[in-house]
């Protein structure tokens, strides 16, 4: 009784130290706005992406992923940081509202190879601990396989 009870903990452990099928997220990135800023858009009612995404975004790029811009080839441990603010517009200007969430991409082609080698997470507005992703990044990933041919990666360096 005692054997089978240690082997189904043992199994229990054995899963969860080398992972299932989904696998970890990415963690919260640090000093991100120190990055490269990559570009700027906004999206406004009426997109087909307004929702969830009408906002301002920023997107910022660690030297991995910006090496991978210029090349076209991303390695290993390249993120990308998507920070969506909300905005205001008052005497024909838009400024940064509160954040919407904070997005991450992070290349790991071993770890993430069921989305495109990428592993996908955001945060709600200025939190770092309530994620947003729970389906392993699937719904992003099906998104980016519009951009396969590019890395799976919508933005693009502009010189």
């Amino acid at each position: 009784m005692h054997r089978n009870l240690l082997i189904g903990i043992g199994a229990a452990l054995a899963l969860g130290a080398f992972g299932t099928n989904a696998a970890e997220p990415p963690d919260y990135p640090k000093d991100y706005r120190n990055w490269t800023h990559v570009k700027s858009m906004v999206i406004h009612p009426g997109h087909p992406l307004a929702q969830p995404f009408q906002g301002i975004h920023h997107v910022y790029a660690n030297d991995a992923a910006r090496a991978g811009l210029a090349s076209g080839d991303y390695a290993d441990g390249a993120i990308f940081v998507f920070d969506q603010l909300a905005y205001n517009t008052a005497d024909n200007a838009s400024t940064e509202g509160e954040r919407v969430l904070l997005g991450i991409m992070l290349k790991n082609a071993e770890r993430y190879a069921d989305t495109g080698g990428w592993g996908f997470e955001a945060w709600q507005g200025d939190s770092r601990t309530a994620r947003m992703v729970n389906d392993g990044g699937a719904g992003c990933y099906s998104c980016h396989e519009d951009v396969a041919a590019r890395g799976y990666v919508f933005t693009q360096w502009r010189d």
